[in-house]
């Protein structure tokens, strides 16, 4: 395009020096339990043959996504904590706007498969084998991945077709389309619905149809209770408190003209940060079988 922007300057978090140390450690610590939680679930679901339903494929993806998401800022957010000046090359602006919105569109529609999945699994169990085979299975995850992969495709033509001439200053700690989008210098109203029109759909379909299942599979309880349904009825709860978390931020940044609310880059930790630190604890603890995997995970690595 006609840009004669070269870099963005990211503001961050704070300017304040004893803040950006206290977030440094802070979201250091969040990184590396991503890191080691999921890739602990990846082992785990991985080694041991037990865990080969489509339930634990899915939980797999989920935790590779996990990793990609939040590798895709968190690095570049703790080297621009210690440094002075935190600027971004266009071309790394563009590209790390297009790998997050690509994993998490992704992590969107696996989500949405997986409440499928149970869904599938508490409210029709005589069918789930024939629904949720293997082959459908990777056919879904397959679909989640291509889906990410439009969408943010779509995102990143959009941006880069517009004239970035100054200022050039991002009030946030990553690169993402309502702040980029507000910087062009040129009329933006038809380009930013678009982009609404977009992720913040996405966001609100993919938030609408979890929600739906786990109703459907509330008033299945409801219905038929029995003992065990109080073990069913407490993982529901905690899995719609992840996905709220993840949703309802991204709801709110997306689904709206990005010029008409301030920076939103405090929210956005909730779902570059702490949803990928929840999803491992309340997807795997919650779990009796992949805590027992672990377990033997455990014992065989100290023999």
């Amino acid at each position: 395009n006609f840009s004669q922007v070269t870099e963005f300057i990211l503001l961050g978090l704070s300017d304040t020096r004893e803040l950006q140390v206290l977030f440094f450690t802070f979201f250091l610590l969040a990184y590396a339990m991503v890191l080691l939680g999921n890739l602990l679930v990846i082992v785990t679901v991985r080694t041991d043959p037990k865990l080969s339903s489509p339930m634990y494929l899915l939980l797999c993806n989920l935790s590779f996504i996990d990793i990609c998401c939040t590798s895709v800022t968190s690095p570049r957010m703790l080297v621009d904590l210690l440094s002075q000046r935190k600027a971004i090359a266009f071309e790394d602006c563009i590209a790390q706007l297009f790998f997050l919105h690509f994993v998490g569109a992704s992590e969107m529609f696996l989500l949405t498969v997986m409440a499928y999945d149970r869904y599938t699994a508490i409210c029709k169990p005589l069918r789930y084998t024939a629904i949720m085979s293997q082959q459908v299975c990777w056919v879904l995850v397959s679909a989640c991945w291509a889906g990410g992969f439009v969408h943010s495709t779509v995102q990143t033509l959009l941006i880069v077709q517009l004239p970035f001439c100054g200022p050039n200053t991002i009030d946030n700690y990553f690169c993402d389309v309502p702040p980029v989008v507000q910087l062009a210098c040129t009329d933006i109203y038809v380009t930013e619905w678009l982009m609404a029109s977009n992720s913040g759909l996405i966001s609100l379909v993919c938030f609408l149809v979890l929600v739906t299942s786990y109703m459907f599979i509330l008033v299945t309880i409801r219905v038929h209770f029995t003992e065990g349904h109080w073990k069913v009825l407490s993982t529901c709860a905690s899995h719609m408190m992840v996905v709220t978390l993840f949703f309802v931020p991204c709801i709110f940044i997306y689904l709206r003209p990005f010029s008409t609310f301030p920076s939103d880059k405090h929210i956005s930790v909730i779902y570059t940060v702490f949803s990928p630190v929840m999803n491992p604890l309340i997807y795997t603890l919650r779990n009796s079988e992949v805590k027992a995997s672990m377990w033997k995970l455990w014992k065989r690595c100290r023999v």
